[in-house]
């Protein structure tokens, strides 16, 4: 190490070799970013403000829309930031207080989707004990629960990063990823990515599992219901859901849970930027037109809104 100068700044990389798209690359995330938040907020108004989405159901949903919202704007800003900038450099603690927001919140998502898949399992399986099980009380500390492990999650390896030595090349091809990071490293990162991957299996892996589960005993019970109507309307319930699930896990598990992860960056950055970016833009509208009774609020409040129309008035 006395042959090196110690690294404490970092130079991203990202899309940097896409020199003649940079603006066309930036006007196209922002565009996409602007339409995220605004559609995230969309469905945290309206299931505030009318009264048919105050459910259990429609709560989840809203927390979930916020996360989406906070997960998005730990990355994207940064990234728009670097699009247009020649000084593309960040230091050890902003690379490490990024990464600890984006991880904790990202791991916070999949705990609350999970909790989104037990509420469509109580919902259908078990009907008539559901407003009991789920109280308002229940949701919100499932909530909470889900905050408080996905953040506390995160600090152990996050402090053990703040502790590494980087003394070789200070360029990541990447944004401020574990992997990217930890292969700048001149220090044994053995016991932290052994730590990573473990919280990937936990987060990624057996949330899904638990999922699969939920989904699996909920199709049992479909399949038992009489008419196709109920069946269609069941299964309508759930669509959403499921549709956010493959696409959040999907990328996931290709970027994290995967050995030789660190070694195919440019996928991963391409990846990286579908989970960031894409899927947060997406969630909303899979929400918004897979569900019926959203779609029918959209409606009556847009009737109020630009018509004046009194029949929409809830």
């Amino acid at each position: 190490m006395s042959n090196h100068s110690v690294v404490r700044e970092f130079v991203l990389l990202g899309f940097s070799h896409l020199h003649e798209f940079q603006v066309l690359l930036f006007a196209l995330i922002l565009f996409i970013y602007v339409l995220t938040v605004l559609g995230n907020l969309a469905i945290i108004t309206l299931t505030c403000l009318d009264s048919r989405l105050h459910s259990p159901m429609y709560f989840f949903l809203c927390n979930f829309s916020f996360m989406e919202m906070l997960v998005t704007s730990t990355v994207v800003p940064r990234m728009l930031a670097d699009l247009l900038s020649t000084h593309k450099t960040m230091s050890l603690a902003e690379c490490l207080t990024q990464s600890f927001f984006y991880f904790s919140l990202g791991s916070t998502t999949f705990l609350i989707l999970t909790v989104m898949a037990f509420d469509r399992y109580v919902a259908i399986c078990h009907p008539l004990h559901y407003p009991t099980i789920m109280r308002g009380p229940v949701c919100v500390e499932l909530v909470m629960a889900c905050w408080v492990v996905g953040f506390l999650s995160i600090i152990s390896p996050t402090l053990q990063k703040t502790r590494l030595q980087f003394c070789g090349s200070k360029v990541i091809d990447h944004y401020c990823d574990s992997a990217p990071l930890l292969k700048l490293s001149c220090s044994d990162t053995h016991h932290i990515e052994r730590l990573d991957f473990f919280l990937s299996l936990l987060f990624v892996l057996a949330t899904m599992l638990l999922i699969l589960v939920s989904y699996v005993l909920i199709v049992a019970v479909v399949l038992r219901i009489p008419s196709s109507s109920g069946r269609h309307k069941a299964f309508s319930t759930c669509a959403s859901h499921l549709t956010v699930v493959v696409l959040g896990y999907g990328s996931a598990i290709f970027i994290y849970v995967r050995p030789g992860k660190g070694h195919s960056t440019h996928l991963n950055k391409v990846v990286a930027l579908m989970t960031a970016v894409v899927t947060p833009f997406l969630n909303p509208f899979i929400f918004t037109f897979r569900n019926e009774k959203v779609k029918e609020v959209i409606q009556d409040m847009t009737k109020r809104i630009l018509l004046g129309d009194p029949a929409a008035r809830r």
